[in-house]
């Protein structure tokens, strides 16, 4: 986060109040950003450890939670690690190191999102809002299954069923692989699945989809490629040929 100054929020939309929880051992930072959060109308609380982190995310009841990657104590990863074995609340990764394996290392401990530091607070907030807008969708009940080749979804229920066995999708993992499925035979692109799943733009050097194309074709493929990757285009859902 730039420290120089904090700008004042933007005139932001109207939602309930959030319940944070930023764990970072930057004092300073924590305490700037609690003062911008409680401006934009939401509640942050601050842990300064990883130790500490882990145990107000486990027994708080919060909306999302900010995970600093270089904590003493116990570092983000292995926070989140932790975390997710008992619980699915979305987490934002927050890294200060620019190298891509940190951030892979995130999203294959069960990260939501990651944002490099410094970062812009209006950022931050933009992209809770989405990850939560993402993770609290709900689907019409009337939704109805989706079923291509030996892959079948149920919408309704976000279960995912490969040859008949059920497979065990991340919120993540089931967005996208609905958005193929719905599309499936015609080429769908990064920039596309980007902005209707993250609400940005795509960067060259974003590995989130790689990352969630690989964990899917582990979870589903025992043969043939289901999800075909269209170099430099994005991907396309091939489970019926």
């Amino acid at each position: 986060m730039n420290t120089s100054h904090v700008k004042e929020p933007e005139a932001q939309e109207r939602t309930k109040q959030l319940s944070l929880l930023l764990v970072d051992d930057d004092a300073e930072l924590c305490g700037m950003m609690r003062e911008f959060f409680a401006q934009t109308g939401h509640r942050l609380e601050c842990a300064y450890n990883g130790r500490e982190g882990l145990t107000c995310a486990l027994n708080g009841a919060h909306d999302l939670v900010i995970l600093d990657v270089m904590l003493p104590v116990l570092d983000g990863f292995g926070v989140l690690t932790q975390l997710r074995r008992r619980k699915s609340v979305p987490v934002i990764m927050l890294t200060a190191r620019v190298q891509q394996q940190d951030r892979i290392q995130g999203l294959d401990a069960g990260a939501d999102d990651y944002l490099p530091k410094p970062f812009d607070p209006d950022e931050l907030l933009a992209r809770i809002r989405a990850v939560l807008r993402r993770t609290e969708a709900k689907i019409p009940a009337a939704a109805g299954a989706l079923s291509i080749g030996a892959i079948r979804l149920n919408p309704s229920t976000r279960e995912a069923w490969s040859a008949g066995v059920l497979v065990d999708l991340t919120e993540m993992e089931f967005d996208l692989l609905e958005m193929l499925i719905r599309a499936a035979g015609r080429v769908v692109s990064r920039e596309e699945i980007t902005a209707a799943l993250f609400e940005r733009e795509a960067t060259p050097y974003d590995r989130f989809l790689d990352v969630h194309i690989s964990h899917l074709r582990k979870k589903l493929e025992n043969g043939p490629r289901l999800i075909r990757t269209v170099r430099g285009v994005g991907y396309v859902f091939a489970g019926a040929n």
